[in-house]
C-alpha cells in the first residue's frame, strides 16, 4: 500500500534525523564555516528547488555560462546555506536580489570569501540568476534575479549562470513594497546591518520579507 505523500516525506526526514544525516535543504553549517573547503566541481547542468513563503520556483544552471559562479552556488546550495534567507532587496520591472546568511557569523565568514569573475556569456534577461558584485572579482554569495530585460548590466560584468524555468510568477510575487535601500532612495533593509545582525534584524524591521525555506538540488 502506498504512503499519502506527507507521510511518506515525515517518515523518510525521520530516517535521515536517526541515521545522523540532515536532510534536503538542511543547513550544515559547520561545513559552512569553511568556505575555502567547498570548492566540489558543479555538474554540466543541474537543478534547483527554492521553496519559499510564496511558492516553490526552480533553477536549471547551465555551467559552461558562469563556471566558477556556478561552483560556488552549487556548493552553497548542497550545504543549505540559503535556508531562511531574507528575500531583502526587490523592485518591481528590476530584479530582486537575496545571499545574506541569516546567521551573522556565517554572514562575516563569506563577505570576503570571493570568487573571480566570470566572462559575460548569457544577457540579464528577465528570469536570469546572476551574482550582485561591488566591483571586479568580487562575487561572494549574493544573488538577483532578473525581473525584466536588463541587457544594460551585461557590460559591467555581470554574469548569469541560472535561468527559473519554474514558479517565475512566483519571483515576480515576493515583496516588493520595501523597495530599494536608503542610499538608493528607498526604505528596504541595510546591508550592512543584515550582515552584521542578520535576520533579528529583519524580522524585527522587515516583517513583511519573503523568504527562502530551503534550497535543494533537484535529483
Amino acid at each position: 500500500m502506498k504512503m499519502a505523500g506527507r507521510t511518506a516525506l515525515g517518515v523518510t526526514i525521520l530516517f535521515l534525523l536517526l541515521a545522523g544525516v540532515a536532510p534536503p535543504g538542511a543547513m550544515d553549517k559547520e561545513a559552512l564555516m569553511d568556505p575555502e573547503a567547498l570548492v566540489e566541481k558543479a555538474p554540466d547542468t543541474f537543478s534547483v528547488k527554492f521553496a519559499t513563503t510564496k511558492g516553490d520556483f526552480v533553477v536549471d544552471v547551465t555551467r559552461e555560462w558562469a563556471p566558477l559562479g556556478a561552483d560556488r552556488f552549487y556548493n552553497l546550495v548542497k550545504n543549505g546555506f540559503f535556508e531562511e534567507v531574507r528575500f531583502f532587496r526587490a523592485m518591481e520591472g528590476f530584479m530582486v536580489q537575496f545571499g545574506v546568511n541569516g546567521d551573522p557569523e556565517l554572514s562575516r565568514v563569506w563577505q570576503t570569501a570571493t570568487i573571480k569573475d566570470d566572462p559575460v556569456i548569457q544577457s540579464n534577461a528577465a528570469g536570469y540568476m546572476t551574482y550582485a558584485t561591488s566591483g571586479p572579482n568580487s562575487r561572494t554569495t549574493q544573488l538577483f534575479i532578473n525581473l525584466g530585460d536588463n541587457a544594460g548590466l551585461d557590460p559591467k560584468g555581470f554574469a548569469p549562470f541560472g535561468r527559473v524555468v519554474e514558479g517565475m510568477e512566483t519571483v515576480g510575487q515576493l515583496y516588493s513594497g520595501y523597495g530599494d535601500e536608503p542610499s538608493r532612495g528607498g526604505r528596504g533593509p541595510e546591508q550592512g546591518k543584515i550582515q552584521a545582525e542578520g535576520n533579528a534584524y529583519l524580522e524585527k524591521d522587515f516583517p513583511q520579507l519573503d523568504y527562502v525555506k530551503t534550497a535543494t538540488l533537484v535529483p
